[in-house]
């Protein structure tokens, strides 16, 4: 054996056999690619805002696709067609649109706007009480036993969510700027709706096509798995989200509550963010209470803590269930991470998109695992 074929041999097992070696040569080849990739980044501007401007309209047709597609399914099942099914559903929510709109939202406006022109004078109040409790010399023995000044900490929290509420009010008018790109995206929103409830069964085994024959049954189980882990959240969150605001506005009507239907419609629409969207919508609340009466705070906290006690021990589980398998550390995490990296979209989005993540992530780590042959039982029958 010449000295050419000893070193191809030892190369081939120090390098090309070490799967820790070419586990290392494959990250290489993947951060050079993130580089190259990260330097010639302006050739993918156009593709950048082809997917800036579909995001909302399928983000949109996504969540509607999982709340009517279940109904769809179940009038073929009755006999009726899948095309007739959906004109049939989309009569049906149109009129519920209709009625919303001449019912439901002159009244919602009405209290938002007197809730705007009073929200500078309950800020106010907020501050004149929070400066009462400081003159009371309460705070002031607090300070002398734990050394240290609450009544800097209070006004800087009112100060806070005065400066928080007065700006969002003012984002509120650069987001009425965008309007047309809003308006676009509900127009294309139905059109995209109609095909892919028509023809979204389809789907799967199309996109399956261009991956290699002897992984499409697996990649037909990621996409399976992906689908149900997005359709249970999606579902179950924005049930979970209108159980919370009518018995917010149920327990707001109970206790008298100024702008009672308003905060309970704020509530339910944040609460789609798990954790952090129920301690934002408390906010104002707190406030037109602190402002009503001692007593009124007293009642709404008294509310508040009912229906989250509710919410977390009876509707939670009975319909979103432990489908996500999230421990609810990881969910926090999770959303304070993507907030910071995406904002707003970035905190909406951020649990289904890790429950996808981890669908992927899971299925890799089989697969790789059953490549690797590194986890198969040991011969004297141990794990």
């Amino acid at each position: 054996m010449n000295s050419t074929t000893i070193w191809t041999e030892r190369f081939k097992r120090f390098f090309l056999n070490n799967r820790f070696v070419l586990s290392l040569l494959v990250l290489l080849l993947i951060g050079l690619n993130i580089r190259v990739y990260a330097t010639v980044s302006y050739i993918f501007l156009p593709v950048i805002a082809l997917v800036k401007t579909m995001f909302l309209p399928v983000l949109l047709t996504g969540i509607a696709y999982y709340l009517l597609n279940p109904i769809v399914d179940l009038l073929e099942k009755r006999g009726i067609r899948r095309s007739a099914s959906i004109v049939l559903l989309y009569l049906i929510v149109v009129a519920l649109i209709a009625l919303l709109v001449t019912i439901v939202v002159p009244f919602i406006r009405v209290q938002i706007e007197s809730l705007l022109d009073n929200f500078p004078r309950y800020s106010k109040q907020v501050e004149l009480q929070v400066a009462e409790i400081v003159g009371s010399g309460l705070f002031e023995r607090l300070r002398q036993t734990f050394s240290f000044d609450p009544a800097e900490y209070m006004q800087r929290a009112a100060g806070y969510l005065a400066g928080f509420f007065n700006n969002a009010w003012t984002r509120i008018g650069a987001v009425v700027g965008a309007v047309t790109e809003v308006v676009l995206s509900v127009v294309m929103t139905p059109l995209i709706l109609f095909y892919l409830l028509r023809d979204g069964r389809r789907l799967p085994r199309y996109i399956v096509k261009f991956v290699p024959t002897a992984l499409r049954g697996q990649t037909l189980d990621v996409m399976s798995e992906m689908n149900q882990q997005i359709s249970s959240y999606i579902r179950g969150q924005i049930i979970v989200s209108f159980c919370i605001g009518l018995l917010l506005y149920v327990g707001y009507l109970v206790i008298g509550l100024d702008y009672s239907l308003v905060l309970a419609v704020f509530a339910a629409c944040t609460s789609v963010v798990p954790y952090l969207g129920p301690a934002i919508a408390i906010a104002p609340a707190l406030i037109i209470a602190i402002v009503t009466s001692p007593i009124m705070l007293l009642k709404m906290v008294v509310v508040w803590t009912i229906v989250q006690l509710v919410e977390g021990k009876f509707i939670s589980p009975q319909i979103m269930g432990k489908n996500l398998h999230i421990h609810p550390i990881t969910i926090l995490f999770v959303i304070l991470t993507a907030g910071k990296l995406f904002g707003i979209v970035g905190i909406i989005l951020a649990i289904p998109g890790y429950a996808i993540l981890k669908v992927v992530a899971v299925h890799l780590f089989r697969w790789l695992r059953r490549r690797s042959r590194l986890y198969e039982p040991s011969p004297g029958g141990g794990e």
